[in-house]
Formats: C-alpha cells, sequence, structure tokens
C-alpha cells in the first residue's frame, strides 16, 4: 500500500509541470529545424520569428475567409492569435536560455526588435479594424489583449537586454558565436 502511493505521488510530481506548460503545435519541419539549431541562437530566434510571421499571416487568411460564419471566424482568430502567442512565449522563452547562458546573441536581439515592432503593428491593426467593423470581440479579446501587452513588455525586455549585452561584450562577460 505504501509502495503505490509513493509511485503514484511520484507520477504526479512528475506529470503536473509537463500539464502546466502550454507549448506552441509546430509542424514536424518545425520541430527538426529547431532541433538542429539549439546551439545556434542566430539561426534559431530567426527561425522562431520566421514561424510567428506565418502564424500571423495564418492569422489574416482565416479572417479573410468567406467561406467562414461570423462566430467561426472569431473562432479561428482566436486560435492563430493563441497560436502566434504560444510560439512568441517559446521565442522568449529561447532568449532567456541563451541570455542565462551568456550566449552573445546581439546579432539575433536586433532582428527580434524590430519583429517585436512588426507584430505590434499588426496587431494593432487587427484591434483597429474589429473596432471599427462592430464586430463582435468576445471570443478572442482576452488572447488579443494578452498578445498585445506580451509585445509591449518583451519589446522592452528585448531592448534592455540588447543594452545589457552590449555592455557585457565591451566588457567580455558573453560567448561570441562563431
Amino acid at each position: 500500500m505504501k509502495t503505490t502511493l509513493c509511485v503514484l505521488l511520484g507520477c504526479l510530481m512528475f506529470s503536473i509541470p509537463a500539464i502546466a506548460q502550454h507549448h506552441a503545435d509546430l509542424t514536424p519541419a518545425e520541430v527538426d529545424q529547431l532541433r538542429d539549431t539549439a546551439m545556434e541562437p542566430n539561426q534559431r530566434l530567426k527561425f522562431y520569428l520566421n514561424f510567428a510571421r506565418e502564424r500571423l499571416v495564418k492569422l489574416e487568411q482565416a479572417r479573410a475567409d468567406p467561406k467562414l460564419t461570423p462566430d467561426q471566424r472569431a473562432a479561428a482568430t482566436h486560435d492563430r492569435l493563441q497560436d502566434f502567442l504560444d510560439l512568441y512565449d517559446e521565442l522568449n522563452d529561447n532568449i532567456d536560455t541563451y541570455n542565462d547562458r551568456k550566449d552573445d546573441i546581439r546579432k539575433p536581439l536586433k532582428n527580434v526588435i524590430e519583429a517585436d515592432a512588426e507584430f505590434q503593428n499588426k496587431l494593432k491593426a487587427l484591434q483597429d479594424s474589429v473596432r471599427s467593423s462592430g464586430e463582435n470581440t468576445k471570443t478572442y479579446e482576452f488572447v488579443l489583449s494578452n498578445a498585445m501587452d506580451t509585445l509591449t513588455e518583451s519589446a522592452k525586455d528585448h531592448r534592455e537586454l540588447l543594452q545589457d549585452q552590449e555592455e557585457a561584450a565591451k566588457h567580455k562577460k558573453i560567448k561570441k558565436q562563431e
């Protein structure tokens, strides 16, 4: 009885973190690309930015699909926004990992900062578009707001991290990429 209880508690303890984490749905090709670049921040972060752009294109395609009813369009908008947000969160997790390892990520950070502005503009355009159309946004209002807040905060963090990386490079406290 005691052994069974210990095994059950052990299984539960290891499964809770897995349940709590929500990762972006990546295609097998995307997973392969990322797997091959685990030790290459420049390439890996570039892939994440491309994947995020692709998710926003899918969002725009879903919103323009004339076959969808308003309810279907709202659900698709929610799902595509969540896909983008999940992927963007993984991008941030990777940036944190490389920073913690003291890797020099100044070059990809500049690309990330540019993409932050691009993503913010696209989501702002979406927000302005739905406001002016009078579309019912209850289905995706929260995730859109969350995505915009995340982008705003992350853009600020990315700029600060770039400054920190520049300062660390002056003092040779980060590992140069080859």
